[in-house]
């Protein structure tokens, strides 16, 4: 019998794609955590200022140029590392109908290529995905189901005549992922994320489209950057982590809410508020991330 494949650093992870807003603050939480770590940035990205200001203070850090569509790329970054926290970060969003049709492809193929390349490194244990709760919530009946948990999934014909691409794009590409470590023997675990909050967050986000039908739904969920890290941590971690896990950290169902959440969009002169978001209702909350609460329940961020 072959021996079992070693490990070269049971605390040596990759990050993938390590440029977005996410796959930083992870580079940065792991390393505070004593993690070795590769930062996979695409190759399209041309300020690597803060990852070579990083690497100089931190010599556990490792910077790779890595194209999803590159194979060779991907396994050299994937080299020694004992998990994988893959999120898919665009080269950019058009915004025609036609392009982000196409981008859902694009995420599709990019899935397939890095979950190929993580079953045919020996030392991966555990690929930790970032997806999104659009790959759960949208769907004809939606009305009929009294809680949205982790074991629904959005319709993606009805994401296509509806022109929901983010949700379209966030559902093909996690079913293509746990198809791929189910046949693989992947240990795979994903992070359906609710809409990450912050600063640089804009009108044209995909997330957005349908978020007064969302709202009324009691579906219209956000997320924070530190949230999302521990979430993120506590499923790389724990040996008890497995399968989907809806993850926000607020819930949008007050039409105070709502009214103060579109104030925060840039550029908040354009943005028109649907009469729903002003009437004062509370809309019932019909998604729940208990699973994911009491996997965290003991984690210290």
């Amino acid at each position: 019998m072959a021996p079992e494949p070693t490990i070269d650093d049971p605390k040596r992870v990759c990050v993938m794609d390590a440029s977005g807003r996410l796959g930083a603050a992870l580079v940065e939480r792991l390393l505070s955590k004593g993690y070795t770590v590769h930062a996979a940035v695409q190759t399209h990205v041309d300020d690597l200022q803060v990852f070579d200001e990083m690497s100089n203070k931190k010599k556990n850090l490792k910077v790779f140029r890595s194209d999803p569509f590159d194979y060779q790329s991907l396994v050299e970054a994937l080299k020694g590392c004992s998990a994988l926290l893959y999120s898919f970060e665009p080269v950019q969003q058009e915004q025609d109908s036609f392009d982000q049709e196409l981008m859902a492809e694009v995420e599709v193929r990019a899935a397939h290529n890095v979950l190929e390349a993580c079953a045919q490194t020996e030392t991966i244990e555990k690929v930790v995905f970032t997806s999104s709760v659009t790959a759960v919530i949208w769907r004809e009946d939606r009305q009929s189901t009294e809680e949205f948990q982790e074991r629904n999934w959005s319709d993606v014909n009805f994401c296509r005549d509806y022109k929901l691409w983010h949700a379209l794009s966030k559902a093909l590409a996690e079913k293509t992922a746990w198809a791929l470590a189910m046949d693989r023997g992947l240990h795979m675990v994903s992070i359906n994320a609710g809409l990450l909050v912050g600063s640089d967050l804009t009108v044209q986000n995909p997330y957005l489209k349908g978020a007064a039908q969302m709202y009324e739904d009691g579906v219209f969920v956000t997320v924070d950057l530190k949230f999302l890290v521990d979430a993120h941590l506590c499923a790389l971690e724990s040996t008890s982590s497995y399968g989907r896990y809806l993850c926000f950290s607020h819930v949008i169902n007050r039409s105070e809410d709502a009214v103060k959440f579109a104030k925060t969009l840039s550029p908040s002169k354009v943005v028109s508020l649907p009469h729903s978001w002003e009437d004062g209702k509370i809309c019932q909350q019909r998604i729940s991330n208990k699973k994911l609460n009491k996997l965290m329940m003991d984690f210290k961020s």
